[in-house]
């Protein structure tokens, strides 16, 4: 059974251990086992550790049994001592999300009677599930209160209680557990049951950002992130807005207030060119010449309604089928055919079927797309 380090000492980041076997491993690599080990293996939501055994790089832990399986990219021979070195950075910033979540799980819990029911710790966000729903005010009041815990440097604590001592415990748990339960408490704040390594005092967390939520079975959602993940994407975030306000000219308070600005000119754009297309289709439409048999028009960038009403004034001009298309030969095209003397919608399948489309509607009308080209598109109908 290898001692379990990262349980005696979450910030141990660097060891001497005797290496007890090494056995070939998937795609080239190898599965090392230890008397003892300050990598962290997968668990409770945490990703495993990363970094360094001899000469050899630890690419993945996991807890197998008793066993813990470090594998590495090269063997290392049973009954040497090797000097292990975890990447720190990597595993300090998964220690302050994982103690950020939990001073944010447990405020939700005390606060608003909120269960965490998932927990999953990603590249870029933590993400968190609770069995309620929360209003935006009582996220802001999570989170202010987070901040102000991880100010106070609070202590965090680990430990292994007695069954008696368990049993008279009120801690949070997604699992019904009963012996070699670890416990990791945050004074005044969370008492939760846990395998993973913490940071020792609140306030190397740094901070905790809420950064999203949304509606989630029944109770909601939230993206956060905490101390370098936190500062990492408020960095992002800060040069994604110095370069909006730039760009459109305002302070960066207002940024907002400036896309908003943007925003409504381009609606307003967007009805002139619709009413200007519209105008430039009846003016079309007009000019159609009187065919006998079908007639079929292209043209460039029409919305649905003057595809419809182009058809319409076609379907006046000919005695067959008026079919209106947009679009290209490389991205396909938008139809609508009309008539006055064709059930289109009994021959939609057929017309369909020959150029590789898909649509229907009325017997008057139907439209869909095509996937054919404009020259197959012309021949059909000719």
């Amino acid at each position: 059974m290898t001692q379990k380090l990262y349980d005696q000492d979450s910030h141990c980041r660097a060891f001497s251990a005797q290496v007890l076997t090494c056995q070939p491993g998937a795609a080239g690599t190898w599965q090392v086992t230890l008397d003892r080990t300050a990598f962290f293996p997968e668990g409770g939501g945490q990703p495993a550790d990363r970094g360094t055994l001899g000469g050899a790089a630890v690419l993945d832990v996991q807890e197998v049994g008793e066993a813990i399986l470090h594998t590495t990219d090269a063997p290392l021979t049973p009954g040497t001592t090797v000097q292990g070195t975890l990447d720190w950075p990597l595993r300090f910033g998964r220690m302050q999300c994982h103690s950020g979540e939990h001073v944010i799980s447990g405020l939700a819990h005390s606060l608003y009677g909120c269960t965490n029911v998932g927990f999953h710790m990603g590249e870029d966000a933590v993400i968190l599930d609770f069995d309620k729903e929360l209003s935006p005010a009582q996220l802001r009041e999570i989170e202010n209160q987070a901040n102000a815990i991880i100010t106070e440097n609070r202590p965090v604590t680990a430990c292994y209680p007695s069954q008696a001592e368990l049993a008279a415990l009120d801690y949070r748990s997604k699992l019904d557990l009963t012996e070699n339960v670890r416990i990791v408490t945050i004074q005044g704040c969370d008492v939760c049951a846990c395998c993973a390594p913490h940071v020792k005092h609140t306030g190397e967390i740094g901070l905790v950002k809420l950064l999203d939520a949304m509606r989630h079975r029944g109770g909601i959602r939230i993206w956060m992130a905490a101390g370098k993940m936190a500062l990492a994407d408020y960095q992002v975030k800060q040069e994604n807005i110095a370069a909006i306000s730039a760009a459109l000219s305002v302070q960066q308070p207002q940024a907002a207030q400036g896309v908003q600005r943007i925003l409504g000119e381009m609606e307003g754009l967007k009805e002139t060119l619709k009413a200007a297309r519209q105008a430039l289709v009846l003016e079309k439409a007009k000019a159609l010449p009187e065919t006998q048999g079908n007639l079929c028009l292209f043209e460039a960038d029409l919305d649905a309604g003057s595809l419809r009403a182009l058809a319409n004034a076609g379907m006046e001009k000919c005695t067959g089928i008026c079919a209106v298309f947009t679009g290209d030969d490389q991205t396909g095209y938008r139809y609508v055919m009309g008539s006055r003397t064709v059930d289109l919608r009994a021959q939609a399948k057929a017309i369909n079927t020959a150029l590789g489309g898909k649509g229907g509607g009325q017997p008057t009308m139907i439209q869909g797309s095509v996937t054919a080209g404009q020259a197959a598109i012309l021949a059909y109908f000719q």
